[in-house]
């Protein structure tokens, strides 16, 4: 088979490797599947489709509805080849997952509204599918609610008209979202279960998404959640697509 392409973009090196590390699990790929680029560390190289069997877009420090000026030169930089990558990944409908920084990379390129309305703190949510949603292959196997871990300071606040909406939550409106079919996009995170959050929440606690004081209780809150369906959503995306 084709490998997965992964385009990361976390500069810790702890959160990456374990980031990296829970898509090859949860996805059920071998290292030699799933071909990673740091895009934070340096320019995005040219890419032939063809290599591959699927993109999928990691999590991200990024915030894409910031003010220009309060983006690092990095953050153009990324958002710019993100976003004529996704011209050719659209135009092609190539197999394509974005994971939380997925709904403000192909959410805005496809024309959503991406602001700070609906975000929501770390932890686990209860994500609900929508009848589409129920009856979408990369949502096969999956029941009705389940639970997901987040931790997001923007979302969709309206979807493009073409967009379908597959999942949702109480407090975020947009949780999953199909362009096409083949372009996908989740606000929740599919790769992260408890021990991974905690991870996360240990490496971040001085990089100013929460108070460093608060890091234990959320790490204690995290444990109190048990995530296990989401994953299937990586597995389901690499069992389709996989050529």
């Amino acid at each position: 088979m084709k490998p997965f392409l992964l385009l990361a973009s976390r500069a810790e090196d702890g959160a990456a490797e374990d980031e990296y590390r829970a898509y090859l699990r949860y996805a059920g790929l071998a290292a030699e599947q799933l071909h990673r680029i740091r895009m934070e560390a340096a320019p995005l190289p040219e890419l032939d489709l063809g290599d591959y069997s699927g993109v999928i877009v990691g999590g991200s420090p990024y915030t894409s509805s910031d003010p220009p000026g309060l983006k690092s030169a990095a953050q153009h930089r990324v958002e710019r080849e993100l976003a004529a990558l996704l011209d050719r990944i659209v135009a092609e409908d190539f197999p394509f997952l974005g994971a939380c920084y997925g709904v403000g990379t192909l959410g805005l390129h496809q024309g959503a509204v991406i602001d700070r309305t609906y975000g929501e703190g770390l932890g686990g949510v209860t994500i609900s599918l929508t009848p589409e949603g129920m009856q979408d292959p990369l949502l096969k196997g999956m029941p009705e609610h389940f639970t997901a871990f987040t931790g997001h300071k923007e979302a969709c606040t309206v979807l493009p008209s073409h967009a379908v909406l597959l999942a949702s939550s109480a407090a975020c409106p947009v949780h999953m979202f199909r362009i096409k079919t083949n372009l996908y996009a989740t606000q929740f995170h599919p790769e992260l279960d408890a021990e991974g959050l905690v991870t996360r929440i240990d490496i971040y606690r001085h990089a100013g998404y929460f108070p460093p004081e608060s890091a234990e209780m959320l790490m204690e809150n995290a444990r109190t959640f048990s995530a296990t369906e989401p994953m299937k959503i990586l597995r389901n995306f690499a069992e389709r697509y996989a050529g």
